[in-house]
């Protein structure tokens, strides 16, 4: 049996609490992603797919439920413990790429090993592989700005698991590219997980590369339902 890495229990979330204009984003939500499951997540903009990867990744708190990673429940955990664990259990992947674009494709991978105490030899050893594993090694030395968007992207999936995490979460990794690029990307990004044995969790509005996933999942009225 898979062992379960990311589990959200009862998860609620809503703003403006106790006033007449309250929004109820999650209303008990409930998710298990095992280890090397791939999972999508979708519904569409302001159901709260956000909201929900910011609570499971640790970014934010719910309102009520708990949030366990790799069988640790995270409730009342002190601030250093979750941003410790936020660190190195977990990676993210956001639309855009947001890379460093003073530094190379290389360093920007390379950085945050070195904040976690990798020496700079292995940090490149590490850069340089996960670079090679997406198809753009020949690409390292390059800033961002002389990147393609598909290739920017990879770069940031490379950061992502540079810490080798053991959650993925994904917010529309590939919503700001075109349809042949976001294909690629997303091929790319399968491998990665695959290679990896990494459990994923991505949030897309594509139905297409959900269905490539393992499960697909769609939030509605606050609550995670079967697609």
């Amino acid at each position: 049996m898979s062992k379960v890495m990311l589990e959200l229990s009862g998860i609620t979330k809503g703003y403006n609490l106790g006033k007449p204009n309250e929004i109820r984003v999650l209303n008990g939500a409930h998710l298990t992603l095992k280890a090397g499951e791939v999972v999508a997540l979708v519904a569409p903009s302001g159901a709260g797919k956000s909201t929900l990867l910011h609570i499971a990744g640790l970014l934010d708190t719910p309102d009520a439920g708990a949030v366990a990673i790799d069988g640790a429940d995270m409730a009342g955990k002190a601030d250093k413990i979750r941003t410790d664990i936020r660190r190195n259990g977990v990676g993210f992947i956001y639309q855009f790429h947001h890379l460093l674009p003073e530094f190379t494709a290389a360093e920007n991978i390379i950085l945050p090993q070195l904040a976690n105490g990798v020496s700079q030899a292995m940090a490149e050893a590490r850069a340089l592989e996960l670079l090679d594993n997406v198809g753009i090694k020949d690409r390292a030395d390059h800033r961002p700005a002389a990147l393609s968007g598909g290739e920017q992207q990879r770069v940031a999936f490379c950061r992502a698991l540079a810490n080798e995490p053991k959650v993925l979460l994904a917010d529309e990794p590939t919503g700001n590219l075109d349809p042949k690029t976001s294909d690629q990307v997303f091929e790319a990004l399968m491998a990665l997980t695959r290679e990896t044995g990494l459990s994923a969790l991505i949030a897309t509005h594509n139905l297409e590369l959900a269905a490539r996933m393992d499960r697909v999942l769609r939030l509605e009225n606050g609550v995670l339902v079967p697609a």
